[in-house]
């Protein structure tokens, strides 16, 4: 490695280089790092922020085997684009220790902010993010959702969606209200799949109209990848994402006695055993490009039981971004669901080419030295006790998995070594300029 770059691979690198380091990765797999390409570090929701800035989001990451994050900015109603993004560096700078990007969340398109997008877009900020749900504050219509993408198309960036209807939400939540069923497993039922299959379909009918590229965010359900499958018939590219809660948990959380079950609260939320299924055959087959983990913490004593009593103020959102690739490896690749190159593809080296990553994402020359060294035999239990998480429980708890992230070179740099903190200076990490949209994959 030279100014951070990957420059040789290959058997007996000594005989041509010299080197300042030698790491022995006998009987260890390595991988490039991993990319989470959707978290929320530091960000506002319901009076309080989740629990993870971008310091400790980023420790507990690296931890984890995720060399690189991309967050959200999101622009107020009313406010401009750009007042979006110096708050979220404001956030990063100074913080961060993996490297980072931003999507943007419009929320308001109009004649000023359509000035500000070119530029935007040349800062390295090439996919921008828009929802159907969250009626008043991030929830945009039909009519600015296509005038968003056609926008993004003409830049050749990239359109992300949370795809979840507003009305069904809306009217359940009313039903539910109504009746006094005030529990947190309401909140899990008036988010039906439905909910995600009707806007997903009619974004990417937008998306058709529009030719514009689409990228579908937390993809939940199995119903919602048969309406992703019928866009493939009319040769329209869909990238779709999924999160780590979606393949490993079921809806049973939701029964748990008492308030317990408020530690899953998210949206979408958790579905059946059989949507899991659903969802790593899709992953087998390449039909879910991604899986990320959505992580937005929310301190279960103090953040979430303000809503105890009343599922609508429960904060939405979970924490994840430590475990994604130790549990992707177990219960992906080490029970035969996925392979070893699928497990990489989906964990990092998709998220890279998606997104215009271009330094990130695989071992080549040339490349950012973002390197895992990863014991694939190493039992291990997942405990809050023991995460870098800053929040006070964990989606996992009592797990055992198999396989472990032992070190991590970000950029060259070793910042895990044998399981610890090594060199991670608050702050170092940068900020990923990203290239256009890449339709290729």
């Amino acid at each position: 490695m030279v100014d951070e770059k990957i420059v040789a691979i290959g058997d007996d690198l000594k005989k041509h280089h010299s080197f300042d380091e030698l790491i022995d990765a006998h009987r260890l797999l390595v991988f490039p790092g991993g990319i989470d390409p959707h978290t929320h570090m530091d960000l506002p929701v319901m009076g309080t922020h989740s629990s993870d800035d971008f310091e400790t989001g980023t420790i507990s990451a690296l931890h984890g085997g995720t060399t690189s994050i991309i967050d959200f900015a999101n622009q107020e109603k009313g406010g401009t684009l750009n007042d979006a993004l110096d708050i979220w560096k404001a956030k990063a700078s100074g913080k961060a220790i993996s490297d980072y990007g931003f999507h943007l969340t419009i929320t308001d398109l109009n004649e000023r902010t359509k000035k500000e997008i070119p530029a935007i877009f040349k800062s390295g900020i090439t996919s921008f993010k828009t929802f159907t749900a969250y009626r008043g504050s991030l929830m945009i219509d039909d009519k600015m959702m296509g005038e968003i993408m056609r926008e993004i198309k003409a830049l050749g960036g990239l359109v992300t969606v949370h795809a979840e209807d507003a009305d069904t939400i809306e009217d359940k939540i009313r039903e539910y209200k109504n009746a006094g069923l005030l529990t947190p497993k309401y909140h899990a039922l008036s988010h039906p799949i439905s909910a995600e299959v009707k806007a997903a379909s009619r974004v990417m009918d937008l998306a058709y109209q529009n030719e514009s590229g689409l990228y579908i965010v937390h993809t939940s359900a199995g119903d919602t990848l048969k309406a992703i499958q019928k866009n493939f018939d009319r040769r329209q590219r869909v990238f779709v994402e999924t999160c780590t809660q979606y393949l490993l948990l079921d809806d049973s959380v939701y029964d748990q006695p008492g308030f317990e079950s408020a530690k899953y609260v998210m949206s979408p939320p958790i579905r059946s055993i059989d949507d899991c299924k659903d969802l790593w055959y899709a992953l087998r087959a390449g039909l879910v490009h991604s899986v990320a983990t959505d992580h937005c913490p929310f301190h279960y004593k103090g953040q979430k039981d303000a809503g105890d009593g009343d599922f609508t103020k429960i904060p939405n959102g979970a924490p994840g971004v430590e475990n994604r690739m130790e549990l992707i490896y177990s219960e992906g690749v080490d029970k035969g669901r996925i392979t070893l190159e699928k497990f990489v593809e989906v964990t990092s080296t998709y998220a890279a080419r998606i997104f215009g990553m271009k330094n990130k994402g695989a071992l080549d020359i040339g490349k950012d030295a973002d390197i895992v060294l990863f014991d694939p035999s190493a039992l291990h239990t997942i405990s809050s006790s023991s995460s870098k998480q800053n929040v006070d429980y964990n989606l996992y708890e009592g797990q055992t998995v198999t396989g472990k992230v032992i070190t991590v070179l970000r950029r060259g740099k070793v910042v895990v070594r044998n399981g610890k903190a090594d060199q991670m200076e608050k702050g170092t990490g940068q900020f990923i300029k990203r290239d256009k949209f890449n339709f290729s994959l």
